[in-house]
């Protein structure tokens, strides 16, 4: 009697230890570090976790959301977090200075970013800028801002005076700047929302100017990649992400529902996050295609170039060839 409970006992052990062995494997964890705060800009991650596309992967995805103190690439290089959410930009220069950071899907694929200027600031064209006061994101986000400025031959503190921009439009509203940086899915309708007329702005496009630079893509550090493991569960996240950024893009209203789910502070409201989700829509033209996340080499090369081509100060020194982009995840992802 007790032989036979003691190999029932061996068996519910072996049982248990199967079955924990079992959620161990399938619960890789997975740490994301976003760019910003919680909104619509990072809706496809957000709405990849609330309804289980993470989970159904295999994954234990943690979204740490972004703020005015966190830098992702810090982040990233202190390994704190397993992959970031950044601008090409910012991940090329930090490469440059020792960050060995590598491109491994590319969500957004066209450039929201843009000039917002008051028509009564006397900027109708780029020609205008000089002279002017220009408001601009620091942090990394400049980085667009002062190659365009290269590409006109205009200096700042000497052709132009840069105003160091707060991640609000106040500069623009209170006539302390001719135009500021603006997000067609953010920063341009708070200017809109706080009573200035559409038709008393002048807005210029990075991707109209011909300055274009890619927008958020993923990074990791490249040294992770020679590990299979880490690539397999990299294909994996991404293969959820995009499916939930594709689930994003044909429902924003359900997106932002989640977007504002995951709002702790409780200042996201479902109707901006609708409209951002809806404007960020229009920046992933491959949503639900074989495309979606795919960097483009051309995009890639065309960023580069953009980089290198900042006057006598570039962005960039070097031009990264390959070395900071890999098609090895997403081509995972999509078997």
């Amino acid at each position: 009697m007790n032989r036979k409970l003691s190999s029932l006992f061996r068996l519910a052990l072996l049982s248990a230890c199967a079955t924990v062995g079992l959620h161990a494997h399938a619960a890789e964890k997975v740490v994301l570090q976003l760019k910003w705060v919680p909104q619509a800009q990072f809706a496809g991650y957000y709405v990849a976790q609330a309804k289980g596309y993470y989970k159904e992967a295999g994954l234990d995805v943690t979204i740490k959301p972004g703020g005015t103190d966190v830098s992702p690439v810090q982040v990233l290089a202190g390994k704190s977090a397993d992959v970031i959410v950044n601008w090409m930009p910012d991940a090329l220069a930090a490469r440059e200075n020792g960050v060995p950071l590598v491109n491994i899907a590319q969500v957004f694929d066209k450039s929201g970013l843009m000039l917002t200027c008051k028509k009564s600031a006397g900027v109708s064209a780029p020609k205008d800028f000089k002279g002017k006061t220009l408001g601009v994101w620091y942090g990394g986000n400049e980085y667009p801002f002062l190659s365009w400025m290269g590409k006109l031959g205009l200096a700042p503190g000497k052709d132009i005076t840069v105003l160091k921009q707060g991640f609000n439009v106040d500069p623009l509203l209170q006539n302390q700047a001719a135009c500021i940086s603006t997000m067609i899915y953010n920063e341009y309708w708070q200017v809109v929302d706080a009573g200035v007329k559409e038709s008393e702005l002048t807005t210029f496009f990075y991707q109209d100017q011909g300055v274009a630079t890619l927008e958020d893509g993923l990074y990791v550090l490249g040294p992770n990649l020679r590990d299979k493991a880490f690539v397999a569960k990299m294909a994996k996240f991404v293969k959820a992400s995009l499916k939930g950024w594709t689930d994003a893009v044909k429902n924003p209203e359900e997106a932002a529902k989640i977007v504002v789910a995951n709002d702790t502070s409780g200042s996201a409201s479902l109707a901006v996050q609708k409209r951002q989700m809806e404007n960020v829509a229009k920046l992933i033209s491959n949503a639900g295609t074989a495309k979606m996340g795919v960097l483009d080499p051309a995009a890639y090369e065309r960023t580069v170039k953009v980089l290198l081509g900042g006057g006598s100060d570039p962005v960039i020194k070097k031009d990264p060839g390959k070395a900071a982009m890999t098609h090895l995840v997403t081509d995972m992802a999509a078997k």
